[in-house]
């Protein structure tokens, strides 16, 4: 029998109800008044709910703190089994365990049990932390159940759990996790004898977002590639961020290596679709590297260097492509670092060298222009392809230095010409990474001032995708290098996704039609609608235009036919060095004589 009336302890309304067994044998017990008040105040002040069980699993006595987590009424919950309290599906399970706890009764201090959760009066369950303590009540056993809500605790400690385990940027799994994940996974894989796959994927040229439109741009840029990887992959798969512009995709269980490689290639479909930014569009890119386990290994952090290889293997092919781990891309890597380092010894002990390849102007069968070009021969490494040569400086960190290095040698052969009465100009190509420069209009200046060069002395060459990545800010950072008189080309012209509205707006003075237009004129119908239409385009802007890698006379005769001004290539002359360029010249009776006044164009005036 319990009472549902408030309990009258030493004559006062009690602030907490108690079952009447528990009453008469702290009467039995001979326990003070100032005890009895004591204990109410602890139990009325208590923050935790405090609940006094019985061996049987019955409340016999609630504070009023109960009454707030539980939402009964503490003189309700007097009398009633625990179980009350209990998701339906842990209340079984917890009657044996209370049987176990009273068999072998010991304390258990709070937070020692995670996940445990408590029923509310209106059904909905509530996190909570529980600690324990035994006492003897009328000779027998009694548990002092307390129990704290612990909805706050539990949500910042997920909130916790969450930062250290995700990218802060897009949500995705961060390192850390990416790398337990991979660990567990690869496990399972091995267990159930399935294959799975890692693809790392690098955005190529990522910088050059974060440069020209700011690191808030870079960062929405990172978002939606973080939202594109989700929506391209199956739920069982994994997503994360390696940190900077790398995300890695953990595939679960696939079929066989070409499974794989055909997920890649739906990757770099979806990501290379424009990110608009505000008004404008963004190009982005990416190169994938794929590694398989139990293939090419096991373990987490081999499985990620193996895919980084074959993300570096399908840079070195052209960059936005996919390709497989080989285990040769392990010596491969070892030659990159090799390279790297002789190109850096190269810099700085003077190891490059430039050649000069001419260019005919066919209004007058004169070389105006003669165009640097990279050479480089290492005593270790022989003759070292400059396409190579400039893949391991942009990968070492050494391109920008490699550039002002072409540049001011570049400025000084013409210097030394220029002594000699030749006025030719050189043309120098400039890295994607060099045009980002803020300060590059300054850097040209002063070479030419170092080297006592007039502007049009000069020549800077651009790609398609150089100008496009930022169209206002190329346009403006072209614009002050046009202000000291330099001549800017755009090169590969043809290859890139330039429209006809951007272009114009460009302070252009010449276009260079790509060799491969240049290759296939002469039996191409595809190649000679191109040159014939860019040859066109180029007068219609009052542009000049340089058709490059002629190298036939069938050729020749055609790119003249079709319009072009300027001819470049091996029909002509190939890249020579500057002593040998000289006497190429003096061949050709007398070349050069392009007056210093003269202008390249008029189109940006």
């Amino acid at each position: 029998m319990t009472t549902k009336e408030p309990t009258l302890i030493d004559g006062s309304c009690a602030e907490w109800a108690v079952h009447p067994r528990l009453r008469e044998a702290l009467a039995e017990g001979g326990l003070g008044m100032a005890n009895q008040e004591l204990g109410q105040k602890l139990l009325a002040a208590a923050p935790d709910a405090v609940l006094l069980v019985d061996g049987q699993g019955t409340i016999v006595l609630a504070n009023a703190a109960a009454q707030a987590l539980t939402g009964y009424d503490p003189q309700a919950l007097v009398g009633r089994s625990l179980d009350v309290l209990l998701p339906p599906e842990v209340a079984a399970r917890h009657r044996v365990w209370v049987q176990q706890f009273f068999r072998h009764p010991c304390a258990r201090p709070m937070g020692r049990v995670p996940h445990l959760r408590l029923r509310h009066r209106r059904g909905h369950e509530v996190p909570v932390d529980v600690a324990l303590n035994v006492c003897e009540v009328a000779g027998a056993a009694c548990a002092v159940v307390f129990v704290r809500d612990a909805t706050q605790s539990r949500r910042m400690a997920e909130l916790l759990h969450h930062q250290a385990t995700h990218d802060a940027l897009t949500g995705l799994f961060n390192r850390a996790q990416l790398h337990e994940w991979l660990e567990l996974t690869a496990r399972q894989a091995q267990r159930a004898q399935r294959r799975g796959a890692v693809l790392l994927i690098d955005l190529d040229d990522f910088k050059a977002i974060n440069d020209g439109y700011g690191h808030h741009a870079g960062d929405r840029v990172l978002i939606e590639v973080a939202r594109r990887l989700r929506r391209h992959v199956r739920a069982a798969d994994v997503v994360a961020r390696l940190g900077g512009d790398e995300f890695v995709v953990v595939l679960s269980d696939v079929s066989d290596p070409q499974a794989a490689l055909a997920v890649g290639d739906k990757l770099l479909r979806a990501l290379t679709e424009p990110v608009e930014l505000e008004a404008v569009e963004v190009a982005v890119g990416a190169s994938i590297g794929v590694a398989l386990f139990p293939d090419d290994a096991q373990a987490a952090e081999a499985l990620l260097r193996a895919a980084d290889l074959a993300m570096y293997a399908a840079k070195e092919g052209g960059r936005r492509g996919v390709a497989r781990y080989e285990p040769s891309m392990g010596d491969a890597l070892d030659q990159r670092v090799r390279l790297q380092q002789r190109l850096q010894q190269a810099l700085r002990r003077g190891g490059l060298t430039l050649h000069y390849q001419p260019q005919m102007e066919v209004a007058d069968g004169r070389v105006h222009v003669v165009e640097a070009l990279l050479r480089w021969h290492d005593a270790e490494l022989g003759a070292v392809p400059p396409q190579r040569c400039i893949a391991a400086a942009e990968a070492s960190g050494l391109i920008v230095a490699l550039g002002d290095w072409v540049l001011d040698e570049a400025c000084r052969q013409a210097r030394c010409w220029r002594d000699q009465g030749a006025d030719l100009r050189v043309a120098v190509n400039l890295s994607a990474q060099q045009f980002r420069l803020p300060d590059l209009p300054q850097r040209v200046q002063a070479t030419l001032q170092r080297h006592a060069l007039e502007g049009a002395a000069l020549e800077l060459e651009i790609t398609e995708s150089q100008a496009m990545n930022n169209p206002a800010q190329a346009c403006a950072k072209l614009q002050q290098l046009v202000s000291l008189g330099v001549v800017i080309a755009l090169d590969d012209f043809g290859t890139g996704h330039s429209s006809l509205a951007q272009l114009k707006r460009l302070p252009l003075h010449r276009i260079k039609i790509d060799r491969d237009f240049v290759r296939g004129v002469t039996h191409d119908a595809m190649d000679d609608a191109v040159v014939r239409g860019v040859a066109q385009l180029a007068r219609l802007l009052q542009l000049q235009t340089v058709a490059e890698g002629v190298e036939t006379e069938e050729q020749r005769g055609h790119v003249i036919r079709c319009g072009v001004t300027s001819i470049q290539g091996w029909w002509l002359a190939p890249a020579l060095p500057a002593e040998e360029l000289g006497r190429w010249l003096q061949d050709r009776a007398g070349e050069p004589c392009l007056p210093r006044s003269a202008a390249p164009a008029t189109r940006p005036t």
